[in-house]
Parts: C-alpha cells; structure tokens; sequence
C-alpha cells in the first residue's frame, strides 16, 4: 500500500492509482466526493490560501465539522507548507482567543454554524484573516465554499521535508489551557503504515464510520488519513453523534469498519433502535480514547457477531500504537504493541517494573510529537531519549497484553495499598443494575476513601442497591478494593468524545 510522508499528497496517490472517479466519502447530506473532486477542492484551497498571503509554516486555524471542507481546508493548508490546526469546535470562547494568540494565527477558516462564538474573536484580531464555510459570509470575510468551487485544479505541493511541523493538534488536560502538539508531516504515513494498514487491514474496499470528529488525533485517522492512503470511503456526519444519528449512518451506509469510544459502544447498546440496525457489512470495530469495558465489549460481540479493537493511543503520539488484533481480543486490556513502536513500564525511579506489576507506561515510536508549543519545560519532562511518558499506569500481564490501571494522577492510596479505579468500575458495570459506573479518590474528614458514581440500567432502582453493590465488588476483588460512598447520577461529566471526566468528579468530592 503506498503511503507517502508529505500528507498533502495522499488524495495524489489515489488519481495515480486510477481511482480519480472512485467514491472518496460521503456527504452528511448523502452527497457523494469522488477522489478527483477532492484533489480539485484542496488544490484550489492551497491556491487561495497563498493568494491570500498565507506562507510556508505560517499557522491556520480551523474550526470545522466534519465536511468536505475539513480535508479540503486540512490538506490545502499542508499543500503548500502552512500549518493547519484543527481545534474543538465545542471549545469555551476563551479557548478561541488561546488558540488564536497562542499559535500566532494569520488565518481561521470557520465553519458558519460557529461564527455566533468565533467571528467576533477573529474579527478583533486584524492580522487574522476570516474564511467562512458552508454558510452565509459575512462582509470582509472570504467564502470557502466559493474556493472550492472553482480554481486551479492541480496545485503542484510545496517540496516539504518530512521532519518539517506538518500540523498542530491542541491536546486538552485536566487543568489550565489546551497544550499544542507538533507534529511533523512524516507522522500521519507512521500511523498508517504502522497501525491502519497491518492491524486494521484497511484497503480500497473499505466504508470507514468514525463518531469521533477529524479534529480529534483518533479521528483524524479514522475519517482522513487512513481512508485517504488506500483509497477507501469516509462517511460523515455533522453535529452531535448521537446514538439514534450513528445507528442511522450505520444503517444506511454500510461501513465496514466503525470507529468509535467507550461511551458510544455503550449508548448505542441501550439504544431501541440497535436491535433493529443491520451491522452485517462491518466487519470490524475499533474503540480507543478509553478502555472499553469487558461488558461492553462482550454484549456487542453477543448481539453482532464483531470484535471491538480495543486500543492505546494519545495525540503526542497521533493514534494508537497499543491494540488488540483480529481473533486475538483480550477484553479488558489494550492488547500489544503495535509494530513499530516500544512499550515500557517504569516505576517512579525510572526502572522497567516486572510483568504484573504497575507503573507508568512510557513509549517510543515514529509518530511522537516534536514537542509542545511555548511548553518547553513540558517537552523537556515528557520526552526522554525518544520516549514519551504517557501519564497512563499499565501492567503487562503473563501473554503479554497490556491492561489499563487509569491515570497516573487517578490512583487512590486507601490504607496505605494503592488501588486502580478501572477495576472497581468493571465489577460495577457486570451488575445487571448498572448501566455506567465512575470511582475516584475523595477525601473525607481528612481520609481517603473511594467514591463511585453509578449510571443505573434501564428500569433499575436504587433502593438497597449501594450495600449490594459494595459487596459485589468485595466477592470478586480484594476487600478494600470496594466504594464506600456510592451516588447514583444520570450522566457524567465528559470529553467531547465521551471521556469521562474524573478530575470534575474529584473536585465535587462527597
């Protein structure tokens, strides 16, 4: 499968492969972009974009959904060597005014639904250009949905070096402002090569669905880059993914591989509608962002026959390079390395820990991040002789999967013993009353103690329930290994693409 490292090209790769006149994606209105309408709409964005005075390295900001305007802005912007940034159209205002400022942005192309938060944030800053997508433009602005219409068909890409900054990804943390992560153009050819064409065994056949956003690393992948390096079909969808919109995409298009999250395999699981969708033409599914628990894992495959690929990715690192593979599914843990990239698990001294035993899992591979924007000192304790700290404690178990113990910063100490909430969040969800289940450290006059927030299944009550739910967890796990305080809710506090919040949850304490 050709892969090129400057990611402009991949949309190149597929004319010269004869697949000019091949489906590239479809629309969330249904409509249809073969791989030359798409080549002739980055070809045309790149040619504007530099009219406009936009030069090599210099940054631009976007703020789409997933459209045809995405890639086209995507690519455009690294055809002719500029920066795209793509950020969370469902950011606070304030993170606008940081992500413009931050990146020295000479341009932000908007699609019109966020202009009401993004326009006038653009507007007070004279050296941002304003390009507006799929909607009405306001005075001043540039129409890019003009651009793509018309223009020059075939933009000979800048000659860029592979270890040149291709684009930035803002990785949002628990506190303070999203961190900006570099990365180069070779990066997105790495996670193909590596990850999407061996593991997944994508190829020009494939109909890939992503209910995560291409501004997110995972979707990105999923919806752009791989689909883009072997000449598959996207489809998209706009606005929220809710479990009845993602049902109806799956039912009326047929992908044969369906990324999503955790949180999504789930809902869609409770959903009326699920027994009712035909999954008969995927043939894969892949969940990353979080650990997918081993009943969400085990209730899909009873009801659709398909394997989930559970795995381990970051934006440092761009997509997964931990996974499970076809017919080889542990549920419960991210499965192995993917080759290509290194994997260890130190203790807090540094030193590589035994097999079962926990620590941070730390790894090393071709798509790691160049480093964070104006965070050297961030750079500097994140990344260590090409290793990457991952924040994420993992232990390795005797066949060699990985298995997620939560964040580093989300151990609980209780009476000295160090205990993972992920544990006590699978035993929860076995418990035909819980739908969803959340435990965090609190503290309670001075000491330390566990806290779950349950999610309840469909029709269950909470009456009596959090004294058989103690001792569920007791009959299975070790005995200190249970929540002493318990709060029934119906939802968490979450990520645009469903991560659960934990650090939200801390800070309501009991």
């Amino acid at each position: 499968m050709q892969t090129t490292e400057n990611a402009s090209t991949l949309i190149d790769a597929n004319l010269e492969a004869g697949r000019g006149q091949t489906r590239a994606l479809i629309t969330a209105g249904d409509e249809e972009w073969t791989f030359s309408d798409l080549h002739h709409a980055v070809s045309r964005v790149a040619s504007r974009l530099a009219d406009l005075g936009v030069r090599r390295e210099e940054r631009v900001l976007l703020v789409l959904d997933d459209s045809p305007a995405f890639p086209a802005s995507f690519l455009g912007c690294m055809r002719i060597g500029a920066i795209p940034i793509p950020v969370n159209f469902l950011a606070r205002g304030e993170h606008f005014d940081y992500f413009l400022d931050d990146s020295y942005a000479v341009a932000a192309i908007v699609d019109s639904v966020f202009l009401e938060t993004v326009g006038p944030r653009v507007s007070a800053r004279p050296g941002v250009g304003l390009i507006v997508a799929n909607g009405e433009t306001p005075p001043g602005a540039e129409d890019l949905t003009e651009w793509m219409a018309d223009g020059v068909d075939d933009l000979t890409p800048a000659s860029t070096h592979p270890d040149d900054p291709g684009f930035w990804l803002y990785s949002s943390g628990s506190t303070g402002m999203p961190k900006a992560v570099v990365h180069r153009h070779a990066d997105i050819a790495s996670t193909c090569r590596l990850y999407a064409h061996p593991v997944l065994g994508i190829g020009p056949g494939d109909v890939v669905f992503s209910s995560t956003k291409m501004f997110h690393a995972y979707g990105l992948g999923n919806n752009l880059s791989f689909p883009l390096s072997v000449g598959a079909t996207s489809v998209y969808l706009t606005g929220r993914p809710t479990p009845d919109r993602l049902l109806e995409r799956v039912g009326k298009h047929h992908p044969t591989i369906y990324f999503s999250v955790p949180a999504l395999y789930h809902a869609i699981l409770s959903h009326p509608s699920f027994a009712d969708t035909d999954w008969s033409s995927v043939r894969l599914g892949v969940s990353a962002a979080e650990p997918l628990p081993p009943e969400t894992w085990h209730r899909f495959h009873e009801r659709t026959g398909i394997e989930i690929l559970d795995g381990l990715g970051s934006t440092e690192m761009l997509h997964i390079y931990c996974s499970n593979r076809v017919g080889k599914v542990k549920p419960g843990t991210s499965g192995t390395p993917v080759d290509g990239y290194e994997l260890e698990i130190r203790d807090p001294e540094g030193e590589i820990v035994a097999d079962g035993e926990a620590g941070e899992l730390w790894v090393r591979g071709p798509s790691a991040l160049m480093g964070y924007w104006h965070q050297v000192g961030r750079t500097r304790s994140k990344l260590s002789g090409g290793w990457f700290a991952s924040g994420d404690r993992y232990h390795r178990d005797d066949d060699g999967y990985y298995a997620y113990e939560g964040r580093v910063d989300d151990m609980m100490k209780i009476g000295g013993l160090w205990v993972s909430p992920i544990e006590i969040e699978n035993r929860l969800m076995e418990h035909p009353s819980v739908s969803e289940a959340a435990v965090v450290g609190v503290d309670v006059d001075g000491t330390s103690r566990i806290k779950a927030w349950v999610i309840l299944a469909q029709g269950a009550i909470s009456d009596g329930l959090v004294g058989e739910l103690q001792e569920w967890c007791k009959e299975a796990l070790l005995r200190y290994q249970y929540p002493h305080l318990i709060e029934f809710v119906d939802d968490f506090p979450r990520t645009p693409t469903g991560k659960i919040q934990r650090f939200k949850l801390r800070e309501a304490g009991a």
